[in-house]
């Protein structure tokens, strides 16, 4: 039997007056893909700059799993932001400044996460053609904000 995710919203307990919106469940399983996402990553990725630039297989892998991961963290930032009440932005790059402002990550991270949300619009509208060497730049340094992110907000759950 499946429960529509208003349903399971709608059974969740009265805390300080409101609904809890927040599902460790999903939280969990949302943080899971994160780190299974840049995992697959790095375990794809070539040291060098050029042989990842011959490597089709290797790029299209990390792209895509760079795609789930920051997907997962924007939508993770959304739900983080309706649950606590506060506005959630009309941009996912604001979303993440937001919750630096309400102080659940830090700002440099925020910052830095919101410039990743750019290569996700760039992927998924194909706002131009990918610039491969700062995707295997992101994937050989930037995984680390992601898995900050997300632990970050584990570390909040109760």
């Amino acid at each position: 039997m499946s429960i529509s995710s208003r349903s399971r919203t709608a059974a969740r307990p009265v805390c300080c007056g409101r609904r809890r919106v927040v599902d460790k469940t999903l939280v969990a399983g949302r943080i899971a893909a994160v780190r299974d996402a840049t995992a697959r990553i790095r375990s794809v990725l070539p040291a060098s700059v050029e042989t990842f630039l011959e490597d089709r297989t290797a790029r299209e892998i990390t792209i895509l799993n760079l795609f789930v991961a920051i997907q997962t963290c924007i939508d993770l930032a959304s739900h983080w932001l309706a649950d606590e009440g506060w506005a959630v932005p009309d941009t996912f790059g604001a979303m993440f400044i937001s919750l630096a402002d309400h102080g659940v990550i830090e700002r440099p991270l925020a910052s830095r996460l919101a410039s990743a949300s750019g290569l996700r619009n760039l992927v998924a509208h194909q706002y131009g053609i990918v610039d491969w060497r700062r995707v295997h730049e992101m994937a050989s340094k930037d995984l680390r904000d992601l898995e900050a992110f997300c632990a970050a907000l584990a570390s909040r759950i109760p």
